[in-house]
């Protein structure tokens, strides 16, 4: 007889704790990411002047500078770095629990780097930009991350070796890198190159409010469904037989699963660029914290991706000041050796 993993109850105390000081903490690291810049804001300040639309009795002690500073230039930033950090997160977690594969995320598994290769050819075409880019660059993304995923499970075929998929995302990544360098190369204007190079590189310097709608929804949307759909991603550690036997089509859900990685991280990487390591890296630090219970780890993933991105954000704006880093050169400097110290822990199993 199959047994589902129940949720002891010390368990869903320490979960409320943990979820509680990462709330307190993204608020918290979210207020200095704007306070803290080229033009130094104080802390009270800031929060009165984002107070001020809802409690409009306020005492405006403010320049209006730095009103458009804080509206205009940080908030989006800092917004979109939590809707990144908690979307590649939350990708990457159910990417984990689906496939059974400690390894599994957006990047190692190709998704990334086809979403990027998608967005490049939408940019060298010339309908990447603006209005219509706001439409049609999510949508492309999520294509070229889905093609790249389906590429790479074809590869693996069913041996659901984990060296395998990582070897198939890795040459998949390989083939869309050199398509992408290839236009840019033969096809891009300088414009058109310094825009690819951003989504390269990851960075969030182009942050607007208008870019947020779509990956804002996809998120909230994504977040709703996985932790609904938690018990199935349960019962997928007794197997795929053992699920089978609870009534459960474990190759059609894990399917569907994946084609919502891909839309997921595909929407973000189209506002952010390929930012490395987050999704593979933050679904282990969230189980050490809550445990492996699918729903209780996946909030945590979410709410540790978002306190994550917005410190590293903050700290690539302020290492090389006045200048700043693309925030993914700044992840995957901490997520390399992370993941190697990994991958070494693991070589038995490989």
């Amino acid at each position: 007889m199959v047994t589902v993993p129940r949720k002891p109850s010390s368990g869903v105390a320490r979960t409320v704790v943990v979820q509680t000081v990462l709330l307190i903490s993204l608020v918290i690291v979210g207020g200095l990411a704007v306070s803290m810049g080229s033009v130094q804001l104080p802390l009270p300040q800031v929060w009165r002047i984002v107070a001020e639309p809802v409690v409009p009795w306020l005492d405006a002690d403010w320049s209006p500078v730095r009103e458009v500073i804080v509206w205009e230039s940080r908030m989006p930033r800092v917004v979109t770095a939590v809707v990144v950090g908690a979307a590649l997160a939350l990708s990457g977690g159910v990417a984990q629990l689906v496939t059974g594969n400690p390894m599994a995320d957006p990047y190692l598994l190709g998704v990334s780097s086809g979403a990027g290769l998608a967005v490049t050819l939408l940019t060298v075409l010339g309908v990447g930009a603006g209005t219509l880019g706001m439409a049609t660059l999510p949508a492309a993304a999520f294509l070229g991350g889905l093609g790249a995923l389906l590429a790479v499970l074809a590869f693996a075929g069913r041996s659901g070796s984990v060296t395998t998929l990582i070897l198939g995302g890795l040459a998949v990544g390989q083939v869309a890198w050199a398509l992408t360098s290839l236009m840019i190369h033969t096809f891009a204007t300088g414009e058109q190159a310094k825009q690819v190079m951003f989504w390269m590189a990851g960075g969030l310097g182009g942050s607007r409010w208008g870019l947020l709608a779509v990956p804002g929804a996809v998120l909230v949307l994504a977040l709703a469904v996985s932790l609904a759909a938690g018990r199935w991603m349960n019962v997928l550690h007794a197997g795929d037989d053992g699920a089978a036997a609870l009534g459960m089509n474990a190759r059609r859900f894990r399917m569907l699963a994946l084609v919502g990685i891909s839309l997921l991280a595909g929407t973000s990487v189209a506002v952010a660029g390929g930012i490395v390591f987050v999704g593979l890296l933050v679904p282990h630090a969230a189980t050490f914290l809550v445990g492996s219970e699918a729903r209780r780890m996946l909030m945590a993933s979410a709410l540790l991706g978002a306190v994550f991105l917005v410190l590293a954000d903050l700290a690539a704006r302020l290492v090389v000041a006045p200048s700043e880093l693309p925030v993914g050169v700044l992840t995957a400097i901490v997520g390399g050796p992370v993941f190697l110290l990994m991958l070494r822990r693991r070589r038995r199993s490989l």
